[in-house]
């Protein structure tokens, strides 16, 4: 699986973004005691003893956006408890319990992820007992206070405890049942192709664009194996979501893509790529999701439009995800289906593929060799070693001498290299910088090169 994540929520003005400076050990989020300063996920790596952990800061919940984005900010704190291996649900404890934080209480009663109630803003030992109050939540409660640095120790160890242990964390809970996410804007012939893989009308099939309005897990089986098809939502433009049941279809869409081991993102043959569909493309590459470009209804093109066309078009348009492979299917008759499930298998075992830290060091050593990182600023970019974190999707940490010093392009350089040269050529790769501890001399690409 991929790197844990903890995620930080809670009612606005408890010190959430506070906290997530203090637990990564340095200011990244903007602290001020205005309500709705934090608004997107913010997240950062950073280790907890030997772990590797993904802090997540989130908005305030409950918050009445004075931007009129209260929709898009409850979206982001959603994927955020969504993706959370631990949940942080943050309290101040000058203040006691709200009816805010009552509600996030119960938000967050029906979570399968552990959630520890941190009650922030603990200066001193004579509010400790104040915050006992907290235990009717039903959650371990850890005092802390991050402007006075007091209780991180407990917290960390808190959070330690609750991190699922290591070889659970590459193994799937379902390994073997490959969920895939069938996206796509409306009336593109999604649900047809489930009816399809399931061999049975389980979903409903109209040319009413918008019949289906939820999420819809579909077990199938091919060659004796199980699969879950999840039919999702056909996605609209933001200012096109008119009523409750377009946001929550949305909404439920994009949770269903992060859900998914592998995205089909679909296409009709017979009209050319909107904007929904860019904007579906960024959400699906925001996620790390291994994806199918999946050009449905070709039955409806042949010998009017050459197939290569159509793949320029699509490699034209989608500029940041050259390496994602296409298909052109007919969804209705299934013509092509089963190449283009066997190939997302494939993507499936690649987004899940381990390297050594010996083999990864090998490549990054004849990378580095070939094309040395610039200069920048007057000062040159050391690498010392690199070390694979995770799986789906491979995430990669690189230790330097300075994170600052290694440019986009570079990044970008290397990511090619990896892409090219690793058995996970067609999936998404996650590159972490991070700078060597001092006390940290190890130097495996042992590369020389002039400061």
């Amino acid at each position: 699986m991929g790197v844990s994540q903890v995620a930080i929520v809670g009612r606005p003005n408890v010190g959430k973004s506070s906290l997530f400076n203090w637990l990564a050990g340095k200011r990244l989020a903007i602290v001020d005691p205005t309500a709705g300063v934090t608004r997107d996920r913010l997240t950062h790596l950073t280790q907890f003893g030997e772990r590797f952990v993904e802090l997540v800061d989130t908005g305030g919940i409950g918050i009445d956006d004075v931007d009129n984005l209260t929709a898009e900010i409850e979206e982001q704190i959603q994927a955020a408890i969504d993706s959370a291996t631990v949940i942080l649900f943050v309290v101040d404890t000058r203040e006691g319990i709200t009816p805010l934080d009552s509600k996030v209480a119960e938000r967050l009663r029906y979570v399968q992820v552990p959630v520890i109630c941190v009650a922030n803003k603990t200066d001193h030992s004579k509010l400790e007992s104040q915050a006992d109050e907290f235990y009717q939540f039903g959650r371990k409660v850890v005092r802390v206070s991050a402007k006075e640095n007091r209780g991180k120790d407990e917290l960390l160890e808190a959070v330690l405890e609750k991190l699922p242990p290591i070889d659970l964390e590459t193994k799937p809970p379902e390994e073997g049942i490959m969920k895939v996410a069938i996206v796509g804007r409306r009336n593109t012939g999604k649900s047809t192709l489930v009816n399809t893989l399931a061999e049975a009308e389980r979903m409903i099939v109209s040319e009413v664009p918008g019949t289906t309005r939820d999420s819809i897990d579909v077990r199938y089986e091919m060659d004796g194996k199980t699969f879950i098809a999840i039919d999702t939502p056909g996605f609209r433009r933001s200012k096109s979501i008119s009523t409750d049941i377009d946001f929550y279809s949305t909404h439920r869409a994009q949770r269903a893509i992060r859900r998914a081991d592998v995205v089909l993102l679909f296409f009709d043959a017979s009209q050319r790529i909107s904007k929904v569909d860019k904007q579906l493309s960024d959400y699906i590459a925001q996620q790390y999701k291994p994806c199918i470009l999946v050009v449905n209804k070709w039955d409806l093109m042949v010998g009017s439009m050459p197939m290569d066309k159509w793949v320029t078009y699509l490699r034209d348009t989608f500029r940041t995800m050259l390496y994602v492979p296409i298909a052109f299917i007919t969804g209705q008759t299934g013509k092509n289906v089963k190449a283009m499930l066997n190939h997302a298998q494939m993507l499936y075992k690649q987004s899940r593929m381990r390297l050594t830290t010996a083999q990864l060091n090998r490549l990054l050593r004849a990378a580095i060799e070939k094309n040395p990182p610039p200069t920048h600023q007057n000062r040159r970019a050391r690498i010392y070693y690199a070390t694979q974190v995770a799986e789906q999707p491979p995430t990669i940490v690189l230790f330097c001498n300075d994170p600052k010093l290694i440019t986009q392009g570079y990044q970008r350089y290397l990511l090619g290299v990896f892409r090219d040269q690793l058995r996970f050529n067609e999936v998404p790769i996650k590159i972490y910088l991070r700078r060597r501890e001092q006390s940290d001399e190890r130097n495996e690409i042992d590369v020389k090169a002039e400061e």
